[in-house]
């Protein structure tokens, strides 16, 4: 299975959640890729959406080598395996989080513009994104939104890989992953456009929805 584009990832994902049993349901997307993907799922079960903000921690002299993730507030999840095996210290990760908490806030502020999450307690959270591959991220996000008490969380994403599918499966009550490829490379090799999404896509998503929930519930 392959997607022609995140819009058409979300749709194929919303069919799915549709046929669970999702008690006042919450669609948290990991920006920026997850919006555009969580939108047709929250849309589908007429529910919020927000975004929980994480970061990928990269190694100090490889960025695009994942050693963890950050998400807010405060949650930090390593890899202590490939933190050993770069005999990286305390001094050297603090380093690399310091910058990324500092992307990690400025995004935070510019998709919520000071509004807290919405309530999660005793309600059911699904936490969307475009793929899985080592996990970091969503781990770090599902660690975050855990901390908000909800009766159940669930992950969705259209494609992971299997390891990442698995470490998952450990943090959340159950993970939506339709495409679980044996050869896995990369997320975008599942997309037709895998385009980088930007910060002004993410703002008029989550913008429209606003909107089109707010007429849904005013009066007639």
């Amino acid at each position: 299975m392959h997607f022609a584009d995140r819009t058409d990832a979300g749709h194929r994902l919303a069919d799915l959640l549709r046929a669970r049993e999702l008690d006042d349901p919450v669609v948290l997307a990991l920006p920026r890729g997850g919006v555009p993907i969580a939108a047709p799922v929250a849309a589908a079960l007429d529910a919020p959406l927000d975004v929980v903000v994480v970061r990928k921690l990269g190694a100090p002299s490889q960025p695009e080598l994942a050693i963890g993730a950050i998400a807010e507030p405060d949650v930090r999840v390593l890899d202590a395996t490939m933190v050993e095996r770069l005999r990286l210290d305390e001094g050297a990760l603090a380093a690399v989080e310091a910058t990324e908490r500092r992307e990690l806030e400025r995004r935070v502020h510019r998709y919520r513009q000071g509004r807290p999450l919405p309530p999660l307690t005793g309600r059911s959270v699904v936490v969307v994104d475009d793929g899985l591959a080592t996990g970091a991220t969503a781990v770090a996000a599902c660690r975050a939104v855990r901390a908000g008490r909800p009766a159940r969380l669930v992950l969705a994403v259209p494609v992971g890989a299997a390891s990442g599918v698995r470490a998952l499966a450990e943090e959340v009550d159950e993970v939506v992953c339709p495409v679980v490829p044996d050869a896995f490379r990369a997320v975008g090799q599942w997309y037709t456009d895998f385009a980088q999404t930007s910060d002004e896509e993410v703002l008029a998503l989550l913008a429209a929805h606003q909107a089109e929930t707010s007429d849904t519930d005013a009066p007639r």
